[in-house]
């Protein structure tokens, strides 16, 4: 399938004035998490609300990290979703749950994500 990035905006989901962009994300259906550097989220005031939840990374290392809410947006679909407080060293990832909420799919062929539907009948 390949790889490819996008923009991606984040709001604080209670100040919403209080963004940042990230301008290259990694798609990544395989993550069922978002995962956004935490220096971006704390600039913002986005809060951990769970802490030391566990993950298992793709190479089975585990790892600890704290999770809050955030807005995301791409493009004109935006959806609010927990994201990973991602520290040094971690993917900043577009995982599966945000593209749910987004009701965006890759499409693979194009490299760039693409409305779910439903579509209008022909």
């Amino acid at each position: 399938m390949g790889t490819f990035h996008i923009s991606c905006r984040i709001e604080n989901h209670v100040h919403r004035d209080r963004s940042i962009c990230i301008s290259k994300m990694l798609v990544d259906t395989g993550s069922e998490y978002t995962w956004i550097p935490a220096s971006k989220l704390e600039t913002i005031g986005v809060v951990r609300e769970k802490k030391d939840l566990q993950f298992v990374m793709a190479n089975g290392q585990c790892i600890t990290r704290s999770v809050g809410f955030a807005v995301l947006r791409v493009e004109r679909a935006f959806t609010i979703d927990e994201v990973v407080f991602a520290e040094p060293g971690d993917l900043v990832l577009l995982g599966a749950r945000t593209l749910e909420g987004l009701n965006l799919v890759v499409d693979a062929s194009r490299k760039k994500l693409v409305a779910a539907g439903p579509h209008p009948a022909a």
